[in-house]
């Protein structure tokens, strides 16, 4: 039952911190418009790849991951 445990605490810590970045993402102005973030239009479309942003928060996600398991 400790690996249970375990995992939803995890779990609550990734929720609370997705939370945190979409309450304070407006507050970060060069989120979601770094190069390589792409928004296409056409008529009443709009479709926006988010590919640099992506790529920067995997590479954070990744070193904080790194750095809990050490």
């Amino acid at each position: 039952m400790s690996g249970l445990g375990r995992i939803l605490i995890v779990v609550g810590l990734v929720l609370a911190a997705a939370g945190l970045v979409l309450t304070l993402s407006p507050r970060i102005p060069w989120l979601g418009k770094l190069p390589g973030d792409f928004t296409f239009r056409s008529g009443g479309l709009t479709v926006y790849v988010p590919l640099a942003t992506c790529l920067l928060l995997s590479l954070l996600f990744s070193l904080l991951s790194y750095l809990f398991r050490r």
